[in-house]
């Protein structure tokens, strides 16, 4: 119980400070990658949640569950080295790895989920909200010739540092 209690510490903690020192580089392919992963949740629970609906709205609510672990893969790409994916595939997501096709990207996810409402107002809405604005963000970034950079929470480092935390935290309980 201790050792889940001080890994979800440790691990909640380097996402804060991650985020905190993300946001003062005031980048806004940052803002874009960080909305989109916040969108991931909302993909799966809300697409989840919209399955039960006894009409149409069940497809946008399957691609909507699609969309959000896809974006997973785009945006953390440390899952295309892990998981066995086609080259195919790896070279699609690959494409993405700029400020103006992550825009397009977005958008046109948003606008599949924005076709949601021609069945019917659903909470898939915020979905749709929310891959705008990651669009936008992505979009503003290249408007502004940002450079395309990846949040210091995929960096190896810090990776490496949650993974002496957890051991140590593993080695402190067996002894």
């Amino acid at each position: 119980m201790a050792l889940a209690q001080d890994i979800g510490s440790n691990v909640g903690s380097l996402i804060f400070s991650t985020f905190s020192s993300d946001f003062k580089k005031k980048n806004f392919s940052l803002y874009g990658q960080w909305i989109a992963l916040f969108t991931v949740f909302l993909c799966l629970a809300l697409g989840i949640a919209n399955i039960f609906h006894f009409n149409l709205v069940i497809i946008f609510s399957i691609i909507c569950l699609i969309q959000g672990l896809v974006v997973i893969v785009v945006e953390i790409p440390f899952l295309l080295r892990i998981c066995p994916f086609t080259d195919k595939f790896t070279n699609f997501i690959r494409a993405f790895d700029n400020n103006l096709p992550r825009c397009g990207f977005y958008l046109l996810l948003g606008v599949i989920q924005w076709l949601s409402l021609t069945l019917q107002a659903t909470s898939l809405i915020v979905v749709a909200v929310f891959f705008t604005l990651a669009s936008a963000c992505y979009g503003l970034a290249a408007l502004k010739h940002q450079d395309f950079i990846k949040s210091s929470f995929q960096s190896t480092q810090a990776a490496n540092d949650l993974e002496t935390q957890i051991g140590n935290s593993v080695t402190r309980n067996v002894l």
